[in-house]
């Protein structure tokens, strides 16, 4: 057996850009969207419902498919960080990341010695791998969650932080902390969103963030390399379209 590929890690090594949906919560869903050809299903672990006994299932249908699993987890914590990458990710996002020591706790819990202290034992990714350990660090995917305004006051710092794959700034918690909730439209919530996602690209690091079909674009065009995108608002919007073609609204 060898190591599957992380679809994720290959792209954004080769300066592409990565798309990645969120809103699949069953392993037939992910069947289903599979032939999308996306890079990556984003497995909601902190708003959503996945827990670690969905989490074998879920990534084994990511890996039919060869989309990289990344789960979003609910807190800054190394046993945490390992276990949801035991159980079978190629990918971790933790929110809430405002500090260049939380940053460094990420990569702790993230990677194996001699980079970080990731507890030693073989993921499902790892089953029959030979030599797993000295190779899963290169084939694991780091995400932070730039979404309060004292994380962006201290991006230069966190930025410094190496073996983070992606800096992704998510606009609505960024919004709720500049006082603003629900303002994603306001000048200073758009100014600070995009500011923050040209110093992130113009440092040389990976820049993400939260995106849909009308302004995905404007993002890649900006240097973001990391797309993400909720498939509730394909639902929506497929709903809304259908209604008024039957006229029933």
């Amino acid at each position: 057996m060898d190591l599957r590929p992380n679809r994720v890690k290959e792209k954004l090594a080769a300066g592409q850009t990565v798309c990645c949906v969120s809103g699949l919560t069953d392993p037939e869903d992910i069947d289903r969207f599979g032939p999308a050809g996306f890079d990556a299903v984003w497995l909601e672990g902190e708003h959503g419902p996945v827990d670690f006994g969905d989490v074998g299932d879920l990534t084994r249908a990511c890996d039919l498919w060869g989309m990289t699993s990344i789960m979003r987890i609910n807190q800054n914590d190394q046993a945490l960080i390992y276990r949801t990458m035991d159980r079978g990710v190629q990918g971790i996002v933790v929110p809430h990341l405002n500090t260049k020591a939380e940053a460094d706790n990420v990569v702790a819990g993230g990677k194996f010695s001699p980079i970080g202290e990731r507890g030693l034992f073989t993921s499902r990714q790892g089953y029959g791998v030979e030599a797993y350990f000295d190779r899963a660090n290169d084939h694991t995917i780091l995400i932070v969650l730039i979404e309060d305004i004292v994380a962006v006051n201290n991006l230069d710092e966190i930025l410094t932080v190496d073996h983070i794959d992606v800096f992704f700034v998510a606009p609505s918690d960024l919004a709720s902390s500049m006082g603003l909730i629900g303002q994603l439209d306001h000048p200073d919530v758009q100014s600070t969103w995009q500011s923050a996602l040209r110093k992130i690209a113009a440092s040389g690091r990976v820049a993400g963030t939260l995106t849909n079909n009308d302004n995905v674009a404007g993002f890649v065009e900006m240097g973001v390399r990391f797309v993400m995108t909720n498939a509730g608002s394909w639902i929506d919007s497929g709903a809304a379209a259908y209604k008024r073609a039957a006229g029933l609204d």
